[in-house]
Order: structure tokens, then C-alpha cells, then sequence
């Protein structure tokens, strides 16, 4: 299955972009009558029958739609502090859309080793990895937030903070594939290289987040982040 990507697909006829046109007709050489398959990054897959096969401006006919095309069965969004090596973020980004994330927020942090992170490329990375692994629900990339901002902000599920320090409370670090059960919503923070300050930590708490562990070993940001995107979908059984 060959996947485009629009958010603004008008049935019954839809003219593709033309960086999607160019890759359709000049890398793929697809041609008149050939089908392909549309979606609009909300649950809908489209497919489509192509009607002229413009290098610039690839037109093609709506045959059948699918909506809610095979939906998460659960609803993650990671907050994560932005690497000082941009490549290395751009890697959970595509590693995140692919095993499965609802949202996606880079995290500003008192230890945070970027402060500036570019959300066009972030989006260009978002949308690669869901059309290559075949989704048609596209993750939201938020734009960089100050931990105290989303913190402050309301969140309907379960909290946690994933951190290396001692465990702060009488409770303890829970290990996540034991605290999370399945079907629950959840927001997960992991830190910078430096990890979140011990105040940061006390503020989480307080704000009713969890505190996490992701297991013994310890990793590098994206890769803990990444770990927690899987544990989270072998929860919910994402892979059955």
C-alpha cells in the first residue's frame, strides 16, 4: 500500500500537493488508473484512483474510505526534553509514531541541554514515520513547553514522571509495566541527559504525577523515551 498524507482532502476528487505529486508520479512512477491511498491524519484512509498523473499536481478520484482505520487502542503523550544532538530527538519522533503516541511534547526543563526546537522539521519527521509504518491517525507535535506550562496544564489521565534520582516518596519508584493498566490514558515526562532537577521532581509530585522507573539500566533520553513508548503499547496489547 502506497500512502499520501493531507489533512485537507476534499472528496470526490482530491489534487495532491506538490511535493506529494513529485513523489508520487517522479520517485514512484505511478500512473493514470493506478491506485493509491490517502488519509488525513484524523482515523480516515482513502483510496484513490489516480485520474492525472501530474508531476506537480496529482489528481486522483476518492473510490472508498475507511474511517477510524485501525485506531490506538489507548491514548499516550510523552513529554520529552529536546536532545543537544537534534538527530537524536528526530529518532524518537519517528521511532514514537511508529510503535504508537497520541501526542508528542518537547519538554523545556531547567537542565535542558536545546532550547530551541523547530517544528517544521519535527513535523516533516511526524509524518514520514506514519506514512512509512502504513497509520492513518497522524500524533499531534506540540510546540516546546515550559515544564511549569505543562505542569499547570489540566490532563485527564494518569500522570508519571520517569526520573534517576532516589525515590521521593514513602511509595516508591513504580516500575511502569506495573503501575500503568491497560486502557488508561497517560502522560509520561522524561528528562534531559542531566535529569530533572530535584525541584522539578518535588513539583511533579505535587502536582499528582507518579514517580516511575523504566527499569535498571540507565539510558540515554531518547532511548528512555522510546522504552516507555513500548512498554506502554505492550500494555495494551498493541502488537496483538
Amino acid at each position: 500500500m502506497q500512502l499520501f498524507y493531507d489533512p485537507d482532502i476534499a472528496p470526490p476528487r482530491h489534487t495532491l500537493g506538490e511535493e506529494e505529486s513529485r513523489h508520487c508520479i517522479r520517485v514512484l512512477r505511478l500512473g493514470e488508473g493506478e491506485r493509491l491511498h490517502l488519509t488525513d491524519g484524523r482515523g480516515t484512509l482513502y483510496e484513490c484512483r489516480i485520474v492525472s498523473a501530474d508531476a506537480r499536481r496529482c489528481t486522483v478520484e476518492i473510490i472508498g474510505t475507511q474511517p477510524d482505520f485501525e485506531p490506538l487502542p489507548y491514548r499516550l503523550t510523552m513529554a520529552v526534553a529536546p536532545t543537544k544532538n537534534a538527530e537524536r530527538f528526530e529518532w524518537f519522533l519517528e521511532k514514537a509514531t511508529e510503535v504508537g503516541v497520541t501526542t508528542i511534547v518537547p519538554l523545556e526543563t531547567a537542565r535542558s541541554e536545546r532550547r530551541v526546537f523547530k517544528p517544521l522539521r519535527g513535523e516533516k519527521v511526524v509524518t514520514a514515520a506514519m506514512k512509512q509504518s502504513l497509520k492513518a491517525y497522524r500524533p499531534a507535535l506540540q510546540p516546546l513547553t515550559p515544564f511549569g506550562d505543562l505542569l499547570a496544564a489540566p490532563f485527564p489521565g494518569r500522570k508519571f514522571i520517569a526520573h534517576c534520582a532516589d525515590a521521593r516518596t514513602a511509595a516508591g519508584k513504580a516500575y511502569l509495566p506495573s503501575a500503568l493498566r491497560k486502557g488508561e490514558e497517560a502522560l509520561i515526562l522524561i528528562g534531559p541527559e542531566g535529569d530533572f532537577s530535584p525541584e522539578e521532581i518535588d513539583l511533579a509530585l505535587r502536582c499528582g504525577f507518579e514517580e516511575i522507573t523504566l527499569g535498571r539500566q540507565r539510558l540515554r533520553t531518547e532511548t528512555a523515551a522510546v522504552a516507555a513508548v513500548v512498554m506502554v503499547s505492550a500494555i495494551n496489547g498493541n502488537s496483538e
